[in-house]
């Protein structure tokens, strides 16, 4: 992984941060080594993550160690990149900023690939159940008006219940097809933590 000088890049880019990594505290005091290390460990992207830094130390007057904060960077990103790592990275959602260097980001990758699996397809799953929740409570709500509609209305009430009923269907089929796949990725994730130096057959573990 390259590191790019970027002092002059930083204080351009101070105004882009969105929000504050450290408070005014923090900076005065901050063991720079010690910071860079912990940002490395979290995978931060370098470039963004020092003019941050710059940022948030410019209210109190306190200037990063940018070669010291590089330094930690360089131990942390070692404990961050490695296949365990990745694999609970791409679990809890995170996203990968092509920060591992070269002879580690494969078996990092490895790692994150089956974990981020496992991540989307929970997530799709939530979020199916939470349609299908959704359906259902809007299908009671119009039971309800459907008793006291007038007959001119009745059809059309009628016609989006039933709508609703063949979305909660559909809705109910993919999320049991994708439960399968979740069981297949969850074993492969599963066997994968066991075993990071296996070779990986054709179609999973």
């Amino acid at each position: 992984m390259r590191f790019f000088l970027f002092a002059g890049m930083a204080a351009g880019m101070m105004t882009l941060a969105s929000c504050g990594t450290m408070s005014k505290e923090e900076c005065r005091v901050a063991d720079w080594t010690v910071v860079g290390d912990t940002d490395g460990a979290a995978g931060y992207e370098p470039q963004s993550r020092f003019a941050d830094h710059v940022r948030s130390c410019s209210k109190s007057g306190a200037t990063p160690n940018q070669t010291q904060w590089y330094q930690g960077y360089q131990t942390g990103i070692k404990r961050f990149c490695t296949p365990l790592s990745g694999a609970s990275h791409g679990e809890g959602g995170g996203a990968y900023n092509n920060v591992c260097p070269v002879e580690m980001e494969k078996d990092f990758v490895r790692g994150y690939s089956l974990g981020k699996r496992v991540y989307d397809l929970r997530s799709r799953i939530d979020s199916l159940r939470s349609d299908i929740s959704s359906r259902e409570s809007e299908a009671d709500r119009l039971s309800e008006d459907l008793k006291k509609a007038e007959d001119k209305d009745r059809r059309g009430i009628r016609d989006r219940i039933d709508d609703l009923e063949r979305d909660r269907s559909r809705a109910r089929r993919e999320a049991d097809d994708l439960g399968y796949d979740l069981q297949d990725a969850e074993r492969d994730l599963a066997y994968f933590r066991q075993n990071p130096n296996a070779p990986m057959y054709r179609g999973g573990y």
